[in-house]
């Protein structure tokens, strides 16, 4: 697929992050986008972020209420989409809702695990499924769908358990080089990528703590306040002499600089996601610390999970403790 203009496209979690740039990057090449998110404000100001430039006449961008990991919802999401967009079918479908939370199977609860889970790795699946007879109704087709670095290196640092993302992403990526097969054999014309983006400034961390605890507010309940302690604690920082308010600053100030440091902005990740998917490249990696850990995982499997290796990880890229850094020049 050379071109998205005139063609349909399907974005999940289009409200932030990569998946609003994803959608805005598609439009400005004249594609019709149909985004699913959590957050109707969220997608209403990606709406309008499309519409403050000049849209080509007729051009359709539609926005449904969703939660991917909810089979009735995806099915609901897709008959909406095809009356919105007056079609029974679609060219692209980027899978890209995700969600952290649920690191450990010690510390965090069943809920909290399965539904970063049941969202990162049941909404690729659902979505696929729902859309793929749309898919097999258009001329060319293509599925993307996003992965992780954590889709091949289940870590984010020493002492930091991260294991429902990872077990997901993990997931997503077989489940792409598996569909490649198995598109070849059923529906040639459609082609799959998996991408797996290393540290990309996106409001991940903020938006995980607000689906998972139900508080829509930037300021922390007291069972947060105690959850990001513990999380704090565990990770190796000192917090006995840290008031409430310290907490709440540091958790804010993380995501702050989850944003801030990252060494690709969202932006950049659609733009190589989209080259990727014009290129037909099946693995897309964003990002040089993509790059440089997908090298390292596979020049050495068994020290992936070493300090040593993380620590050489952590100086070539700029990594410290899970919480990404931008490296100095």
């Amino acid at each position: 697929m050379k071109a998205f203009t005139d063609k349909i496209a399907v974005v999940t979690g289009g409200g932030t992050g990569m998946g609003r740039e994803l959608v805005r990057q598609l439009v400005a090449e004249g594609c019709n986008v149909a985004m699913c998110d959590l957050s109707a404000p969220a997608m209403a100001e990606t709406r309008r972020l499309c519409e403050a430039t000049r849209l080509p006449q007729g051009l359709r961008i539609t926005t449904h209420l969703a939660d991917v990991s909810d089979e009735s919802q995806v099915q609901r999401f897709r008959q909406d989409v095809a009356e919105q967009q007056a079609t029974d079918r679609i060219h692209l479908l980027f899978n890209n809702a995700g969600v952290g939370g649920g690191g450990s199977m010690f510390a965090d609860s069943r809920e909290a695990w399965e539904k970063t889970f049941n969202i990162c790795w049941g909404g690729v699946y659902l979505c696929t499924r729902a859309f793929l007879p749309m898919l097999q109704k258009a001329d060319e087709a293509h599925i993307v769908n996003t992965s992780s670095v954590n889709g091949f290196w289940a870590s984010v640092g020493p002492r930091i358990s991260h294991t429902a993302y990872c077990a997901a992403k993990f997931a997503v990526k077989g489940f792409t080089e598996a569909l490649i097969t198995d598109l070849q054999v059923h529906a040639p014309h459609i082609k799959c990528s998996v991408v797996m983006p290393g540290h990309i400034g996106t409001s991940i961390l903020a938006n995980s703590r607000k689906i998972h605890s139900g508080n829509d507010s930037d300021a922390l309940t007291a069972g947060e306040i105690a959850q990001t302690r513990e999380r704090a604690a565990a990770a190796g920082l000192d917090v006995a002499a840290m008031s409430d308010a310290d907490i709440q600053a540091l958790a804010l100030e993380r995501a702050k600089r989850f944003i801030e440091d990252a060494p690709t902005t969202a932006a950049e990740a659609a733009t190589i996601i989209l080259d990727g998917v014009k290129a037909d490249r099946w693995r897309i990696l964003v990002g040089k610390d993509a790059h440089w850990i997908d090298e390292m995982v596979r020049q050495s499997p068994e020290e992936a999970y070493e300090l040593d290796f993380f620590q050489r990880f952590a100086a070539a890229s700029g990594w410290r403790l899970g919480i990404p850094r931008q490296r100095q020049p």
